[in-house]
């Protein structure tokens, strides 16, 4: 399985490294940035992508909005991997933006949201996302670092009161839930000093019941998903980003 992610980030690297730079830029700060957020495609069963918005709608992905970043680069190319592994069949170009509240988002199993930094949620926000996580929803949180700890935990406790956030070391389920994962600390980024942490939140915060809440803290694990295809990032780092990311869905996909 390894060797078949080599092969498709090799592949990635040759198609897309010469688009990239020509259109894009190189150093991370402005890939994707002006790409227009697209409409979101109707719900027809197939998996899809659902990043989550905080804040008013706006036209166009940029740096300045947080939860845009690596959009709509780095669930396209998670999601190519996805397609080739498994039998999900998700939608690959198709990728959704969605708030909180959006009553549809009950529709999708697995959610994602990046730079939770800035994230700030209503009082029906919140209502509605606990609802959605308390029926079986399951979401993914990434791209954040130790100035934005404060406010996403005070953001999340406004989601669930009395949630428990804990430490998930490399024996949990969810590492070995398609790859087997045997380190934490092969995704690093430059502007994160020190390893990822990885955390959780529990049904119940009872770690017997199924994880509700999946944290890649001091790491941005999408970044290697959109910077896969230009030869940038490291293959070796890339393909554990995509291990991590193809477990975290099947484990939401499964539990």
């Amino acid at each position: 399985m390894r060797v078949r992610l080599i092969a498709l980030a090799g592949v990635l690297v040759a198609a897309t490294a010469v688009t990239a730079l020509a259109q894009r830029g190189f150093g991370g700060f402005g890939r994707g940035s002006n790409a227009p957020i697209e409409p979101n495609v109707p719900y027809d069963g197939r998996f899809t992508f659902i990043r989550l918005r905080y804040g008013p709608p706006v036209p166009y992905q940029s740096q300045r909005i947080p939860w845009s970043h690596d959009y709509p680069d780095g669930e396209r190319n998670m999601m190519k991997i996805l397609n080739e592994i498994s039998n999900l069949e998700p939608h690959i170009h198709e990728t959704n933006v969605m708030p909180l509240d959006d009553p549809d988002l009950f529709k999708y199993p697995v959610v994602y949201l990046c730079e939770p930094g800035g994230w700030y949620v209503s009082d029906d926000e919140a209502a509605a996302f606990r609802a959605y996580l308390q029926k079986g929803g399951f979401v993914i949180v990434d791209d954040f670092r130790a100035y934005h700890w404060n406010n996403f935990e005070t953001q999340m406790h406004r989601v669930l009161p009395d949630a428990k956030i804990v430490d998930l070391d490399v024996s949990h389920p969810i590492f070995h839930t398609f790859f087997e994962i045997s380190s934490l600390s092969e995704i690093p980024q430059y502007y994160d000093p020190g390893p990822p942490i990885f955390r959780g939140i529990y049904e119940d915060n009872d770690p017997h019941k199924r994880l509700m809440v999946a944290i890649g803290y001091n790491t941005d694990v999408s970044e290697f998903w959109e910077w896969s295809g230009t030869g940038f990032k490291p293959i070796d780092e890339s393909n554990e980003a995509f291990k991590v990311g193809v477990n975290f869905f099947i484990y939401g996909l499964t539990h």
